[in-house]
């Protein structure tokens, strides 16, 4: 028997190690076999085709594979790296425009207004930038509307009616289900788990979506105003009446200039960029544009740096990725930007809905002895709201944009409780303990009073840490962060007036604040952190192995592992929570 199992032994192992080895083959067959490619290049008369209809993210992230250098990657498809490409095609004389054809784009409201200031400054250039769809939602018209020339198809529409906000309230079905969330929330406006505890929305909820919509709205108006010399008033009329719900109503009311077919709108393009009907238009994709670009720009030889650390995502305890914040990342890279001389100072990105409040705490921290060392100030993207506003509260300066998402400065425990569907089921769960707290959840059992009174204790203090953190770091008493805290939600146009932010502006503007607080008038910027990723996630990403979730969306079905994953997350968040409605968009 036991030579029969040496022999088994074995032969799997051989068939393990041919297996890695036609892996790793196929994984260099792959590597080197693209770097034949052609590199980018730039042919004169071509046009930046600015197709945005990819996922965009602040940061586009750099990967670092200990063990396999060669695979080590820096993305340069971010927003940052957008708006970069759009600045360099000002002075880069191969670019004779802008085209922006059915755009779809893919992007928030606030990374799409960065985008949009970066085509108003292109356009002083002399250069033309020109839009055409067949569709345009509201989001790609309030960037299509810097255009100079705005052309729509014969059959096509412009939705431009208001923003409006779309929650599900689920109180009736934890009834039906038997699975109900035990919630303990800090702050009448934390709304983040008010569906699991009504059937309709809160009065305090519904002032503050209202009043953070509007002022998102009349940002938009304003511009929208500007570009196309229209009246805010009119352009309320225009939305209030779906007066642009096809091509010649929206030219009757100037939203658009011109309604034509593809072809013509091809031909008046040649005629734009100065060349003959026969022949063919060169054009560059943004993504192309930026992956150039990047290799351009980096000729600034300047000792001093700026780092810009990304911090977008929920925030959760642990290491974090390209789409969360962990504490273990996030903190080892401010300890590294600090103690490095040749950072003068650190520009916090956030676009983050808050999470985790232990990680919030650890991630405070690390902030706190960063600026002891060198200035850090904040930019805030589309959402730093709850945990992502206590990982900003205490920088030298906040800067953020008149449509971000922030304050929520709130507080929630939530657990799920299957009590009732185990009873239905004929499922009872007995415990024994040596002690009378030594159970301190069981999700077939109710919350006892005296755990519910603990888990509120802790939400508590955490919430009185958490207006503690915001007074101190924004100079404020903590009776005035209250008036303006219980959860409540502000646009950064808001929080500029409440105190919670310093100055409207992006990235750029952070930069500069950054920049003074060195007292530095020359820099580079670097963009960190790096992500490592493991043997198993490169095998996964070349589609070497079947991923574990692949199996099981296989063996139970894409619907049921979407609910599998949502209890998941749900379970992976242990503690108290500084969380942003997740469930919210803005439409």
């Amino acid at each position: 028997m036991n030579f029969i199992k040496r022999v088994l032994s074995t032969v799997t192992g051989i068939f393990v190690f041919l297996f890695i080895c036609f892996a790793m083959f196929f994984v260099f067959a792959l590597v080197f076999g693209s770097s034949s490619e052609d590199v980018v290049t730039v042919k004169p008369n071509s046009v930046l085709d600015l197709r945005l209809d990819f996922p965009i993210k602040d940061y586009a992230g750099k990967t670092e594979f200990r063990q396999y250098t060669f695979l080590n990657e820096a993305r340069k498809n971010g927003l940052f790296n957008i708006i970069d490409a759009i600045e360099y095609a000002e002075t880069d004389d191969n670019i004779k425009g802008i085209v922006m054809d059915n755009n779809f784009i893919n992007a928030g409201i606030t990374q799409t207004k960065e985008i949009r200031d970066a085509l108003l400054k292109f356009k002083e250039s002399g250069k033309f930038i020109t839009a055409y769809a067949d569709v345009y939602s509201q989001k790609d018209y309030y960037l299509s509307s810097v255009a100079d020339t705005i052309y729509l198809n014969p059959v096509g529409l412009v939705e431009f009616k208001g923003f409006y906000s779309e929650q599900l309230y689920l109180k009736e079905l934890q009834e039906k289900t038997g699975i109900k969330m035990e919630v303990i929330r800090y702050g009448k406006y934390k709304s983040a788990v008010e569906p699991f505890l009504s059937d309709t929305m809160s009065d305090e909820n519904r002032e503050q979506i209202s009043v953070f919509l509007k002022s998102i709205w009349d940002q938009v108006k304003q511009e929208v105003s500007e570009s196309r010399h229209i009246t805010e008033a009119d352009l309320d009329t225009i939305a209030d009446n779906l007066l642009a719900r096809n091509a010649t109503m929206a030219k009757n009311v100037k939203l658009i200039d011109k309604i034509v077919y593809r072809d013509e709108f091809i031909h008046e393009l040649k005629q734009a960029i100065g060349i003959d009907n026969e022949e063919d238009i060169q054009s560059i994709t943004i993504e192309d544009y930026a992956e150039y670009v990047a290799t351009k720009i980096r000729t600034n030889s300047s000792k001093n740096r700026i780092a810009v650390i990304y911090a977008q995502g929920d925030i959760v305890y642990g290491e974090g990725d390209e789409n969360t914040v962990g504490q273990g990342t996030m903190g080892r890279t401010l300890r590294e930007a600090r103690e490095d001389d040749r950072i003068k100072a650190v520009v916090l990105r956030i676009n983050s809905p808050g999470g985790d409040a232990m990680a919030s705490e650890l991630i405070w921290r690390e902030i706190e002895l960063t600026k002891k060392v060198k200035p850090v100030i904040v930019s805030m993207g589309d959402l730093a709201a709850s945990g992502g506003y206590y990982i900003a509260c205490n920088a030298d300066k906040i800067i953020a944009e008149p449509t971000t998402i922030t304050g929520s400065i709130g507080v929630f425990g939530m657990l799920p409780n299957g009590n009732e569907l185990a009873s239905n089921l004929g499922v009872n769960a007995e415990q024994v303990s040596t002690n009378k707290n030594a159970v301190s959840y069981s999700f077939f059992e109710p919350l006892s009073e005296s755990q519910h009174d603990f888990i509120r204790e802790e939400v508590v203090n955490i919430y009185e840490l958490f207006t503690t953190r915001v007074a101190d770091g924004r100079g404020m008493t903590q009776d005035a962060v209250k008036t303006i805290a219980e959860g409540r939600v502000w646009t950064g146009a808001d929080a500029v007036n409440n105190g919670l932010v310093d100055a409207l502006g992006g990235l750029d503007v952070a930069l500069e604040r950054a920049a003074e607080a060195a007292n530095i008038s020359d820099y580079k910027t670097i963009e960190l952190p790096v992500f490592e990723k493991d043997l198993d996630k490169i095998l996964r990403e070349f589609g070497l192995v079947e991923a574990k979730e692949d199996i099981l969306k296989e063996e139970i079905g894409t619907e049921n592992y979407k609910l599998l994953q949502r209890i998941k997350s749900l379970s992976e968040k242990k503690g108290v929570q500084l969380l942003f409605p997740y469930s919210l968009e803005i439409k």
